[in-house]
């Protein structure tokens, strides 16, 4: 049971996502206002998803973008439209 929050907009199941959209990976970890995307896993993280919990941390850990750090916002990435 994994929460992160994105860091750029991002296209999730063919839906883009805002910036600062938090995802939840089960719905019975997700809280109001939470995306769940039952996709989320090592496999599937980004360098633009930010870590929010243990299980998230671990499952960052295992993914191909540990000991990458997080980019910053550069305005470019966080445009909507």
């Amino acid at each position: 049971m994994a929460r992160m929050r994105l860091q750029q907009a991002a296209v999730l199941d063919h839906i883009k996502r805002k910036v600062g959209q938090t995802v939840a990976d089960t719905p019975g970890n997700a809280q109001a206002g939470d995306i769940v995307w039952t996709s989320l896993s090592a496999a599937t993280w980004a360098p633009y998803m930010i870590a929010l919990d243990a299980s998230a941390t671990t499952m960052m850990n295992a993914s191909r973008f540990a000991n990458t750090p997080a980019p910053r916002p550069d305005g470019v990435t966080s445009v909507e439209g």
